[in-house]
């Protein structure tokens, strides 16, 4: 029981530790984090993350994070870079090194090729006075008062502190290029990120493939365009496709209540007028929610002019599991 509970307090520590670590860096967010940002938005090239060890696994994500977020960046491993890999940088390049030490002989031997080439350099090290430091452009303190390994050794509270101001570093670069949720769904169209912010665009039925009659068309052709398209459901639309009306399921029901001859009307005679639309750059989310507040397993997609573009049915978003 003993060694249990001392092993749950030192995991308790470490979590104390490295959440220390990360709210040291919030006074540090000052003139120099600025620059770092700015030097990331002006950059017209691409920002190439680099990293030896644990610090280059957390370049990855820092990296990824900065490409899903609107800006192109690229882990480049340093060893790799010494070898034959430096015409990956660009003039119009931003290196982002990290290294706790600042002296990692790997980044230090990059330093010199970074000049040459033109590229900027943003370090993110925990000594403000090592050679990678003094070499870049700006620099950002990521020091640590200490790991949170129990030697004092392992990289843990060191890589996490890099992570979190590489993260406040992306955060803050995508707001300032204006990243929005439409940037993001591009970006993202698979996984359930991406399903969350699909469009109705991307899963209406649209063109042939949505049902549609005129308003004098014939009972008999309509129960065939709906047998036929399988949703349940036709727009009604006017020459210059805009829809005057909807026939669904119920619809016919409430017909045949009415008249034991439905196959004599046309489908102006049974249409509901003025159905709920939607425009097709809402999210796909959101048609749902309609369809749901509404009790309706169909929803018509018209542009401004109120014209035909789609319908979306129930069944397709949720086979698009968003949730």
């Amino acid at each position: 029981m003993t060694d249990t509970v001392s092993g749950l307090e030192l995991a308790r520590k470490v979590l104390r530790t490295e959440a220390t670590a990360i709210l040291s860096l919030v006074d540090r967010i000052n003139a120099d984090f600025e620059r770092a940002v700015q030097l990331l938005f002006d950059c017209r090239g691409r920002v190439i993350v680099t990293g030896m060890g644990k610090s280059g696994l957390i370049c990855r994500k820092i990296a990824a994070t900065l490409s899903s977020t609107g800006t192109s960046a690229w882990f480049l491993h340093p060893a790799e870079a010494i070898h034959g890999d430096l015409g990956a940088i660009r003039d119009d390049d931003v290196v982002l090194a990290l290294s706790h030490s600042g002296e990692t002989e790997e980044i230090i031997r990059l330093l010199e090729a970074i000049r040459r080439i033109g590229a900027k350099l943003i370090a993110m090290t925990g000594n403000g006075t090592s050679t990678l430091a003094r070499a870049a452009d700006v620099t950002l303190d990521c020091g640590i008062a200490a790991e949170a390994c129990p030697m004092n050794l392992v990289p843990t509270a060191s890589t996490t502190a890099a992570l979190a101001m590489g993260d406040a570093l992306a955060m803050t670069l995508s707001v300032r290029k204006g990243f929005s949720e439409e940037h993001f769904a591009s970006l993202h169209p698979g996984g359930k990120l991406g399903r969350r912010l699909m469009r109705v665009e991307n899963v209406m039925h649209a063109g042939t493939s949505a049902p549609t009659v005129r308003a004098t068309t014939p009972m008999p052709d309509v129960f065939h365009e709906m047998s036929s398209k399988r949703l349940g459901m036709t727009c009604v639309v006017e020459p210059g496709n805009r829809l005057v009306g909807i026939i669904t399921d119920g619809d016919l029901r409430r017909a045949m209540s009415r008249s034991a001859n439905v196959l004599a009307m046309t489908a102006a005679d049974v249409m509901t007028t003025n159905p709920i639309t939607i425009r097709r750059h809402v999210l796909a989310v959101e048609a749902l929610k309609i369809m749901e507040t509404h009790k309706i397993t169909s929803v018509v997609v018209v542009d401004d002019g109120h014209a035909l573009e789609g319908v979306v049915q129930i069944h397709d978003l949720w086979r698009t599991q968003m949730f």
